[in-house]
């Protein structure tokens, strides 16, 4: 009898050792497609220039202990280097260990100072100098180190959304608006409810800017939809096909975070429980102004005023979890 169990013991250690061994492989082939080598700037066409020109940005280490923050970015091109001016700009950090995220979303309509191209809209960078001038930008901006970012076009983030079957949310009122330039799969037509996203109306919930408050309210969409993503992709049924999900999404995704990062980060996520994700916009309401420069609209903000700001994000939710461990 204890050599039956010894035996059952083993095969269902063996089984299980299968599992993990199949998970990690699934991961580690995903993050070898989505990471891609230094992008150079736009322009930079020529092999003398690539190895002449000093770095758009000096990347900062990340060890794997300390705070780490991505810069998300949704553009047009296909690649990130035809990307044009991004869509939509996100930075999301994450403090290893604990179950807080921060999730940030950056007003592209934003005035800044771009290095060597003087002040511009923040989402010009992306056109200006690929991502590593974007992560110079937003550093410059909320005064934290910018580490890695992520890159998604429009029609990947549909083939995305589909791959993962749908996120489940709710439409807050009745979204319409058509442009006869614009793609079929681009326009806008969606009714106010609860409803199963598939990824044509998810790119239009996310998109949709023609109402009063216009790009302030669009990010607010933009930041509901990634926290029900991140609740779908943390789901069960998510969880046991995550291996043919990842090997499905990773063609659409572009990113400077090596293998063994990635690696790194998912451990310590898995590793701080359940995850909670806190949501802002990037100025706040109380700290932006709209100006008129150069006939264009844009948003101003005192950088000082903003990145005091963001330190106090970080510090508020850092202090509660700090108090919550010690009540444990």
């Amino acid at each position: 009898m204890l050599k039956k169990l010894k035996r059952i013991s083993l095969l269902i250690l063996i089984f299980c050792l299968g599992i993990v061994g199949y998970y990690t492989y699934s991961f580690a082939q995903f993050a070898m497609t989505i990471s891609k080598p230094k992008v150079v700037a736009s322009g930079n066409t020529s092999q003398e220039s690539e190895v002449q020109k000093p770095p758009v940005y000096e990347l900062p280490e990340w060890e794997g202990t300390e705070r780490v923050n991505i810069l998300l970015l949704g553009g047009d091109g296909r690649v990130v280097e035809d990307a044009g001016r991004s869509d939509s700009m996100m930075l999301v950090s994450i403090e290893p260990g604990t179950n807080q995220i921060h999730l940030f979303s950056i007003l592209r309509d934003t005035y800044v100072n771009i290095p060597g191209h003087g002040k511009n809209k923040i989402n010009a960078a992306l056109a200006f100098g690929g991502p590593e001038l974007s992560m110079k930008a937003v550093s410059d901006l909320v005064g934290l180190p910018v580490h890695y970012y992520y890159y998604i076009d429009l029609d990947s983030f549909i083939k995305l959304v589909d791959a993962v079957g749908g996120v489940e949310l709710e439409v807050e009122k009745d979204m319409k608006y058509l442009d006869p330039t614009d793609k079929p799969e681009y326009q806008i037509n969606l009714k106010k409810g609860t409803q199963l996203l598939d990824g044509n109306k998810a790119l239009q919930y996310v998109r949709f800017r023609k109402d009063a408050m216009s790009d302030y309210t669009r990010t607010e969409r933009q930041r509901k939809f990634l926290g029900a993503m991140a609740e779908k992709l943390q789901s069960t049924s998510t969880l046991v096909s995550l291996p043919s999900l990842l090997k499905e999404i990773a063609p659409y995704i572009q990113t400077n975070m090596s293998p063994e990062k990635m690696l790194k980060l998912a451990v310590s996520l898995h590793k701080g429980g359940t995850r909670t994700i806190h949501t802002a916009q990037l100025p706040p309401m109380e700290l932006l102004r709209e100006e008129k420069i150069n006939g264009a609209a844009v948003i101003t903000v005192n950088a000082t005023q903003l990145q005091k700001y963001v330190t106090g994000q970080l510090q508020q939710t850092e202090t509660k979890n700090e108090e919550q461990q010690s009540v444990q």
